[in-house]
């Protein structure tokens, strides 16, 4: 009889231990789930991306650079060539100043025109920024790309908001620095704008992630499907930030 009430008590102290195992594990779950952050090498990859994300927003303020943007009607077999300048000024401020264009002005006032005010909507960074505070991270591994493997976060946004994105991010491994981003906006920046995919990829100088190429595929309201292709290039410092600020100043 004591042998069988000694496999009992084994038996159920067993039990317990198991259940209190697996509660155990229930609450490391729960609260990496509360934290929506990646653990290992995810963490450590993520935090040296958001330390230097501080200086590239600083790096990328007082630039000029070309746009060449491609933008393509499908449906209706009309295509269109802008080519731009782009400043951001010492605050942040993107404005464009158009060059040249050359092709229909459909494409022009209704997809371009449009395009670019939508990002120009977008220039909070604050509140756009690729960071906890408005992204759900998810570290993913490694994939390969120009030779060696960078990277990857998948990435959800934490509210619905003009500019923030569904997709990922992919972080360089020696930079810790974008060299793409890339998904579908979770609201739309237009209402003449119904859906927005695109890729950005960037190419690193000096410390800075600079815009490289996007590819973009939109949906307008009125009409169909949208390609629009942007290439950047000739950085340089904004020579009217330059002179704005060797302006002699009012002393009075």
């Amino acid at each position: 009889m004591k042998l069988v009430h000694g496999l009992k008590g084994l038996a159920l102290n067993s039990r317990l231990l198991l259940v209190c195992a697996a509660l155990g594990a229930f609450a490391v779950w729960v609260r990496a789930a509360e934290t929506d952050a990646p653990d290992g090498v995810g963490a450590e990859v993520l935090d040296r991306y958001l330390s230097n994300m501080q200086s590239q927003q600083a790096g990328l303020r007082g630039l000029q650079m070309d746009m060449d943007i491609d933008a393509e009607l499908p449906k209706l077999q009309k295509t269109g060539k802008l080519h731009a300048l782009r400043s951001i000024s010492r605050v942040g401020q993107i404005t464009y100043k158009g060059l040249k264009f050359i092709g229909d002005n459909t494409i022009k006032n209704d997809v371009i025109a449009r395009y670019l005010t939508a990002e120009k909507q977008t220039q909070d960074v604050s509140q756009l920024a690729i960071s906890p505070q408005n992204y759900k991270f998810s570290y993913k591994g490694l994939k390969p790309r120009e030779g060696r493997d960078v990277y990857v976060f998948e990435l959800k946004p934490r509210k619905k908001m003009v500019g923030l994105f569904k997709g990922e991010l992919w972080v360089d491994p020696q930079t810790y620095l974008p060299v793409r981003e890339a998904g579908k906006f979770v609201k739309n920046p237009s209402i003449f704008l119904k859906k927005v995919e695109f890729v950005r990829d960037y190419e690193i100088r000096n410390g800075v992630a600079l815009p490289h190429h996007i590819e973009s595929r939109i949906d307008t309201r009125f009409w169909g499907p949208a390609v629009v292709s942007i290439n950047y290039s000739n950085y340089a410092p904004n020579e009217e930030e330059q002179l704005s600020s060797m302006a002699p100043r009012d002393t009075q």
